[in-house]
């Protein structure tokens, strides 16, 4: 996978689409400390909009993803150097 070419490609994508800013941001009130702060936030554009129903719409096991996420986090994720080696190999012949 080419990061830089799909950076590019998403660049592309993004060039005609316009980033909205809300003209004025709601107040919320905290309560640990009885202040106002500006609420954030965020549109997506019509691209990230369409992207984020892809992903909802594929065949991706969120459940596998969290466990890995959780993983990766508590520093547990192991892969056996066999298998890297293998897929390595398996992408070298074309497989």
């Amino acid at each position: 996978m080419n990061v830089k070419n799909d950076l590019q490609g998403l660049q592309q994508i993004m060039a005609g689409q316009e980033v909205s800013r809300p003209e004025s941001s709601a107040r919320m009130e905290s309560t640990a400390a009885g202040a106002a702060t500006g609420a954030d936030e965020a549109t997506l554009s019509p691209a990230a909009s369409l992207a984020a129903q892809t992903a909802a719409d594929s065949d991706v096991r969120m459940d596998r993803v969290a466990g890995v996420r959780q993983a990766l986090a508590a520093g547990t994720y192991n892969v056996p150097s066999s298998a890297v080696a293998g897929k390595i190999i398996e992408s070298m012949l074309g497989q």
